[in-house]
């Protein structure tokens, strides 16, 4: 088994590619806590290794955030946490439901609701992806869309940017009752 490791824009999660499917397309799973992991045997061998913070499962990709300590350190033991579990033929989640990404959103914005999944889910979320991370709707009312970041993007140094002058700025274009993004 290949595993290749990329940078983040976060200096602080580093991006993991093993050769097969992780979540497979569309999916997301992210374990912001050690508790949170409990759902999850790769997240749990993930957070065994000293100074794991965060552990964020995409289709293809797994990033890893730290508290402490220099990647060239931690990179061997998560290297083979990931080895181990996809070699072992465990499950990556013990739950089968397939959760959505996005919070529920129907009621009278049903339709601006749906567009702004649509834009996320063509534009945002593969772009978002690339990097390592995610961005999922969580509400909107009286204009606002409240976003969740996730993955590599959770408490990155240019996440703001990103949902100001990125995702805000794509959402005020193709649905003009937006007038602001938020992040939760």
């Amino acid at each position: 088994m290949f595993i290749q490791t990329e940078a983040t824009p976060n200096p602080a999660t580093l991006k993991f590619l093993p050769d097969r499917e992780v979540l497979g397309e569309g999916r997301a799973a992210d374990f912001p806590t050690r508790e949170a992991a409990e759902r999850s045997p790769l997240a749990m061998r993930l957070f065994a290794v000293e100074n794991v913070a965060g552990v964020f499962f995409g289709s293809d990709f797994i990033t890893v955030t730290k508290s402490a300590g220099e990647w060239q350190h931690l990179k061997p033991a998560l290297l083979g946490a990931i080895m181990e579990h996809f070699t072992g033929g465990a499950p990556i989640l013990f739950a089968s439901a397939d959760e959505s990404a996005h919070a529920e959103g129907n009621g009278e914005n049903g339709e601006i609701v749906r567009e702004i999944k649509e834009i996320l889910d063509t534009r945002v979320r593969p772009a978002v992806a690339q990097d390592g991370g995610d961005i999922t709707f969580q509400g909107y009312e009286d204009g606002i869309v409240f976003l969740n970041m996730q993955g590599a993007c959770a408490g990155c140094p240019s996440s703001t940017v990103t949902l100001k002058r990125g995702v805000e700025n794509m959402l005020k274009h193709y649905i003009p009752e937006i007038v602001e993004v938020r992040q939760v």
